[in-house]
């Protein structure tokens, strides 16, 4: 695997991802801000985050198996979500591991989380990007 994850001693465990990611393989992959959207363009949890996590996750493990990747080689995630507050986090959390167990995986890579105004669309409540490294 091209891909190391790493808590550093001294810096708080956050439990859902890790801290430090360490890459050593030869490809690049960017996975563009993925959206509640099924594969037709149809509207996947219309006010509902976890639903809306939910699909954005499986969205970007799509992309992932195109390019011959997995979440094991995710680098860094990027989520931004509407309106963010704290008390929103279980729905997050309920919403990657409805998609973890869906793929079969833990994603565990680095992560950010920004709160926004809006997204592209009115309805969107959440959209996750990705880096990854694959040799």
């Amino acid at each position: 695997m091209a891909i190391t994850l790493v808590d550093p001693q001294g810096l708080p465990k956050a439990g859902v991802y890790r801290q430090v990611s360490v890459a050593t393989g030869s490809k690049l992959v960017f996975i563009a801000g993925q959206v509640a959207r099924d594969a037709h363009g149809g509207k996947v949890g219309e006010g509902d985050l976890a639903a809306q996590v939910e699909q954005c996750y499986l969205n970007v493990g799509l992309a992932l198996a195109e390019v011959g990747a997995s979440f094991d080689d995710v680098t860094k995630l990027t989520v931004y979500f509407v309106d963010w507050t704290p008390d929103k986090l279980p729905l997050f959390a309920e919403g990657v591991a409805r998609a973890a167990a869906k793929l079969g995986v833990t994603p565990a890579a680095p992560l950010t989380g920004i709160g926004v105004a809006a997204l592209a669309e009115p309805d969107l409540l959440v959209e996750v990007e990705a880096a990854a490294v694959i040799d």
